[in-house]
């Protein structure tokens, strides 16, 4: 009953996060117009317009964008053959009606996301490092764990938040640079003008640190949520204990991932900081791999 709660609970968060980022981009791009004189008219128009599109854009081509930034390759029975079976075994358990396209990303850092705007169109990712260094029940463990994600429907939230706050960053470099290079015309506009201009900046300068919260709001609950379901599906709880501990113990760093798509890895690609030191506080984007494993070992 939880799981399903929290299906549909997705489903509806998912809808204020587009709506949210609708309203986000369009302030910001409204000032943006404004820095450039735009009529105010206009400005509102090309706005409105613009981030609606690129909210469409974002829910069907969130899994291509991803994947190509990502550089993954789809995988094939010669070289994939154990991690297909894997995945053809959890079909079953798993009930999911679509087989996920499975992909792999060439990367020493044993890793793995699912992303996809639903379970018809879902994509596993995989990295060859995981492949490589997991051996068969703990890479069923991974793969089970992507696959809860796929059926609780997290990978629609955590698609089209992982490119919406791509998008705002670039609209973050962009203002900065006109900002700083536009020129110092300005003309009379009211105040409900000024006002829009006002709250267009205001988000502009939040937007970074809106998106990293956004994005931590929908990873951690829903990491534990697919730890869970993960072992529903294998029945292993130790497989997947394990596999987290190898992939936490992991030195690489993945050189794919960047800030827009670390909270869609089953583990952060940047456990580390400069330091050497673990990477788990406030702003993560996931929950303390001991946590998790502690959660797993309580389930009875």
């Amino acid at each position: 009953m939880i799981m399903f709660e929290d299906i549909k609970r997705n489903k509806v968060k998912s809808l204020f996060v587009i709506f949210g980022f609708i309203l986000i981009i369009t302030l910001i791009l409204y000032y943006l117009c404004m820095a450039f004189d735009l009529d105010a008219s206009f400005a509102i128009l090309i706005a409105l317009s613009f981030s609606i599109l690129s909210c469409f854009a974002s829910y069907y081509n969130s899994d291509k964008i991803i994947l190509a930034v990502s550089k993954a390759r789809p995988a094939t029975e010669e070289e994939d053959k154990k991690i297909l079976n894997i995945l053809d075994g959890l079909m079953i358990s798993s009930g999911l009606t679509y087989k996920p396209r499975l992909y792999v990303v060439d990367d020493s850092q044993p890793n793995a996301f699912a992303t996809g705007r639903n379970p018809e169109h879902a994509i596993i990712c995989v990295t060859s490092g995981l492949l490589e260094k997991l051996e068969y029940y703990e890479l069923e463990g991974v793969i089970a764990h992507e696959m809860a994600h796929i059926r609780n429907y997290d990978i629609l939230l955590s698609a089209v938040v992982t490119v919406m706050v791509g998008f705002i960053v670039i609209l973050s470099d962009i203002f900065t640079r006109s900002f700083f290079f536009r020129g110092s015309k300005s003309k009379d506009n009211d105040k409900g003008n000024g006002v829009l201009m006002l709250i267009g900046l205001i988000f502009l300068i939040l937007a970074p640190i809106l998106g990293k919260i956004m994005q931590m709001a929908v990873s951690r609950r829903r990491e534990f949520l697919a730890d869970t379901t993960a072992i529903q599906f294998t029945r292993n709880p130790d497989g997947l204990i394990s596999a987290l501990r190898k992939l936490d113990n992991d030195p690489n760093e993945l050189k794919v991932a960047n800030k827009a798509t670390e909270n869609m890895y089953i583990v952060n690609p940047f456990k580390k900081d400069v330091n050497g030191k673990k990477k788990t506080n406030l702003f993560s984007t996931h929950p303390s791999i001991d946590d998790r494993i502690e959660a797993l070992q309580n389930i009875q």
